[in-house]
């Protein structure tokens, strides 16, 4: 299993409608770098797994909704940390510089 990875090379691999590019996956988690453009939309729904995204760049604003229906809506730039759990609703909106997320799914994404 490689050990070190470059984020221009994992970004070079994304391809097709989700700008989403998995560069390890073991049985208990799963790592990937997200991207998203100016004023595009995310699609994403609700994981099965518990997740972590780290900005490494970019500025946008990310909200949550919590399994109690309560939402929380903020704005997110580089070295931001957010915790979302397990089918929780969220979404990143108003992005206004390229959003480069690393993106850590615990366990493995299904």
């Amino acid at each position: 299993m490689q050990t070190f990875y470059s984020l221009s090379e994992i970004k070079k691999r994304i391809k097709g409608p989700i700008p989403y590019g998995e560069f390890v996956r073991i049985p208990t988690m799963s790592c990937g770098i997200y991207v998203l453009q100016p004023e595009e939309k995310d699609f994403q729904r609700p994981h099965h797994e518990d997740e972590i995204y780290y900005v490494i760049s970019g500025a946008a604003r990310i909200k949550v909704t919590a399994e109690d229906h309560t939402e929380q809506d903020r704005a997110v730039g580089p070295g931001d940390i957010i915790f979302i759990k397990a089918h929780e609703e969220h979404r990143f909106q108003d992005v206004t510089q390229e959003l480069v997320l690393l993106v850590v799914f615990a366990p493995a994404m299904t």
